[in-house]
Formats: C-alpha cells, structure tokens, sequence
C-alpha cells in the first residue's frame, strides 16, 4: 500500500489492487475564547466555518492548552494546532510531548493570533487567518529541530520543549515582571514597562557553555530559529534543522549599552557583532551564582541553572 496527498488534507490509500482509499486529515484546533485583540474578534466569527472542518477546543484557564493537546494525540488527531500566539503554542507543543510518541503521531499547527508571532514569522505562515486555514487543510509538512530544557522545579528534575528560543537574564526577568492587567491593556507596551523595571535592578553574571567554549554575560539568548521579538534576526545564522542551538550573549545590559545598541539594531534589524558574543552547539548549559530567570518562547518557566539541547527534525510542523 502507497499514500499519497491529494489536496486540502485528504490523503489517498492505494491498496495495491485498484482501489483507493480516502483518508481525511484530523485536524484539532485549541483557542482561548477570551482572548482580546482584533485578530481573537476575526477568529471568533471564523469559528463557526471551522467547526464544519475541525475539531474546536476551548482552553478555560492557564495549563489548559497542553492538557487539551495531549487529549488531542491521545484521541488520534493527526494535526494539532494552536490558534494564539507563541505562549499558546508552546503549551500545545508540550502537550502534544506529554503524550508518549506524541511527536511521531502528531504535527503541530499554527494558527498565529498573538501580538508578535515569531514562531510563525519564522516559518512563513501567513499572518492573516484566512491563509493560515489554508496552510493547515494542505497539511503540507516538515520536520524541524526539537528544543528541550532540563531543570530543577522545586527541587524536582523537570524538563520543557520549546521551538523558538529561550533566554535568561533581563528579558526573562521582564517577563516575569510583566503585569497581566497591563498586558491585556497595553499589549507590547506592558512588556516595554516590565522591561525598563527589570533594567533598573542588579544584573546577575550567567555562565554560558557549550561545545568546550564558556561566554559570560549579563543576558544570554538561544535560537533555534533566527528571529526574536518579531523580524529581528539576533541569530542569523541559525536554522530550525541544523541541529544546533546558537547562543548570543550580552557582556553587559546596561543603560549605555543599550543606548549604543537599540538604534542601530532597530534600523537593521540585526545586532552590532562587536557588542555581543556568540557560540552554537547540540547542547548549551546556562549556570549563574545568583537566583536567575528563564524563558521559553515568551513565558517565564523557571530560574537556572538549566541545560538547553535539540533533538534534530524531531518535530513534525505543517508549513506553507
């Protein structure tokens, strides 16, 4: 027997004699009903053309998406996607992991709802929703590099994926800062507010080692794509199937560096490579002597240290 994609989903058994078979792609959506913004309010009146053509599934508080995701795999749906933006998938992501061979039964999908959708940048799915329900029906996949971190959670040996980046220092402190009164009403500004509170205070020293090298800073980023915070290429030389992590670490993150930094970064979109310092490898571990913040993918996860690794093109993904 063969399997071939036809069109929009729908797969074609040969069974070797003849017939065919037609197999329609399972397709699982998880969405947050309350979420605010202009992209939420269009999904919501797209919700009743879905429901004809996927399963819909409310989240109802903060866990709910990787609980749901996992139901989802366990129940046999071939594509689970998350409408919302790059926190929202992340949850779907490790709850598609929290099912065993989860991520051989199942590939994740992007609806991208969020204010700034790196996940989605980075893999070309179209920005508007219309688009990105096509990209899902054609099911069209690739396998991308799977992020992991090790860590201790209270005490206990916890680990966490993620398929974007991961950072420690002053953006995961802002985002621990971030006020979610002020993030459903400012949107990216409450993450400007939380980042200029986190500036203010003491910058911990983070020991960055990987591949036999050791960097020392007071911010360390890790890609495994090239972008962060939107279109900015911090890590330009990365690739999601490279089967590498690449680090870029801040010396300092003071105010005069920031000052000599921002404006030209903004311009053009990259970093200054003589202001920061770089290494890439399989494995990367991050150790600091003061209680420091990580991040994955734009949530706060825990403190290090905690040692980041990929696991290559173990992620199934469906792209455009």
């Amino acid at each position: 027997m063969s399997l071939k994609r036809k069109r929009d989903g729908v797969f074609i058994l040969d069974s070797g004699r003849g017939k065919e078979i037609i197999l329609s792609m399972r397709i699982c959506v998880i969405f947050n009903p309350a979420a605010r913004g202009n992209k939420a309010r269009r999904f919501r009146r797209f919700l009743n053309e879905l429901s004809q053509q996927c399963a819909l599934k409310a989240t109802t508080g903060p866990g709910d998406a990787r609980r749901l995701a996992q139901a989802a795999v366990a129940t046999g749906y071939d594509i689970v996607a998350a409408a919302g933006g790059d926190g929202t998938v992340n949850e779907v992501l490790n709850g598609i992991g929290d099912e065993p061979d989860g991520f051989q039964r199942a590939r994740l999908g992007v609806l991208p709802l969020g204010t700034v959708n790196v996940f989605a940048r980075e893999l070309k799915i179209p920005a508007k929703l219309e688009g990105a329900w096509q990209v899902l029906k054609r099911a069209k996949e690739t396998r991308i590099d799977l992020g992991r971190v090790d860590f201790s959670d209270e005490g206990k040996p916890a680990q966490r994926y993620f398929m974007q980046l991961a950072g420690a220092g002053l953006d995961a402190r802002a985002i621990e800062l971030v006020s979610w009164k002020l993030k459903k009403s400012a949107g990216p500004l409450a993450y400007v507010v939380a980042g200029l509170q986190a500036l203010v205070e003491k910058q911990n020293r983070i020991c960055v080692s990987g591949d036999g090298k050791k960097l020392e800073g007071e911010l360390a980023l890790l890609g495994n794509g090239r972008m962060y915070g939107g279109s900015f290429h911090i890590f330009p030389d990365a690739d999601l199937s490279d089967g590498l992590l690449h680090a870029c670490v801040f010396p300092a993150v003071d105010v005069p560096t920031l000052l000599r930094l921002v404006p030209g970064f903004l311009l053009r979109k990259r970093l200054s490579e003589h202001r920061v310092q770089r290494l890439r490898a399989e494995k990367i571990e991050l150790t600091s002597e003061t209680s420091t913040a990580f991040e994955l993918d734009g949530e706060w996860i825990g403190r290090l240290p905690a040692t980041f690794s990929v696991q290559r093109k173990k992620l199934r993904i469906v792209v455009p």
